[in-house]
């Protein structure tokens, strides 16, 4: 009797579990969209969503299962950007998810209503899409990608790995890097006593690019920052190259830049950031307002040197530097 109890209880337990299954796999899936300020044959863009799904996986959220989901690769462009936005929110999703501080731009302005998570945004409340960001209030949260202070850390180890640096240049696209002046803030404190001068770059297409930095590259002991703007990132081919050609020491702010075979880049870990927006749009899947949930600044930073590079360009990179680093590529 023992037996036959045991066989009834786990027939009834299996039965139980595929009537559940069945009820998930019939219900209807719930539907988000993504708008990436990426084109989509852009490696890093790509490894950032799917670190995304890989997460969402993980929570219990299966495309084709019990999740729909539909993508925009809108590139860094402003007009492609917002005409993606306009699409994405005609589709009427439960949620959208994005990257970057003009696509989030755009999405709040065309929809007050609509859950939005961002995986990585420079500065939400001085862009004016959160009230704070401990309570950010209406549709938007997400993931803040940069205390500011980490422009003058820039400064700090381009003077370390070239200390002859007298002049540094600071790349950036100004229409789509809209928090620009609170980096340049930080780059300008830390450049007096460092003794360093400051010249902004800022160029709007890759022949502008190429223009600013020979322009640059034709004084002695200057280097090269590139601010964390998606413009910077869709052209991170062409500047690492360039550096190199130019022989200019250049900080970036993605480890995508090193292993395309830049110098070195000091910045948030975003991959990290990708998995963490996974569960706000979990939870806010779940039931939750995205104004309740309070918008996290990263912890964790990531120090990449490229060894190779270094020799390249007739660097010897301090042992202090080596050992503080969190990726040697040689």
């Amino acid at each position: 009797m023992e037996r036959r109890g045991f066989l009834i209880s786990l027939t009834g337990a299996i039965i139980s579990a595929r009537t559940a299954l069945a009820q998930k796999v019939s219900a209807t899936p719930r539907h988000i969209g993504a708008l990436m300020p990426f084109l989509e044959q852009d490696a890093d863009g790509r490894s950032r969503f799917a670190a995304f799904l890989e997460q969402m996986r993980q929570l219990g959220w299966t495309e084709g299962l019990n999740l729909r989901i539909d993508v925009r690769w809108a590139g860094p462009d402003p007009d492609r950007i917002r005409t993606a936005a306009k699409e994405l929110i005609e589709l009427q999703p439960d949620l959208i998810v994005t990257d970057g501080s003009v696509p989030v731009v755009e999405l709040a302005r065309e929809t007050h209503t609509l859950p939005i998570v961002f995986a990585a945004v420079a500065d939400p409340v001085g862009i004016g899409i959160a009230a704070s960001l401990a309570h950010p209030g209406g549709n938007l949260s997400g993931f803040a990608n940069s205390d500011f202070s980490i422009g003058g850390k820039w400064l700090q180890i381009i003077k370390e790995i070239a200390p002859n640096i007298a002049r540094v240049g600071v790349l950036l696209n100004s229409a789509t890097a809209l928090y620009a002046a609170r980096y340049l803030q930080s780059i300008e404190e830390a450049s007096s006593s460092l003794a360093i001068s400051i010249s902004t770059l800022s160029v709007g297409d890759s022949a502008e690019l190429e223009h600013g930095m020979r322009t640059l590259a034709s004084s002695q002991n200057v280097g090269l920052i590139v601010v964390n703007d998606v413009s910077m990132r869709a052209h991170r081919e062409q500047i690492t190259t360039l550096a190199m050609e130019l022989r200019l020491p250049a900080i970036y702010p993605y480890r995508s830049f090193v292993t395309a075979g830049g110098l070195m880049s000091y910045g948030f870990e975003s991959l990290e950031l990708f998995r963490q927006a996974a569960y706000y749009v979990d939870r806010i899947l779940k039931g939750e307002k995205p104004g309740d949930l309070p918008i996290q600044q990263p912890s964790k930073y990531e120090l990449v040197i490229n060894t190779k590079s270094a020799q390249a360009l007739g660097l010897t990179v301090p042992l202090s530097l080596l050992a503080r680093a969190s990726e040697v590529i040689e």
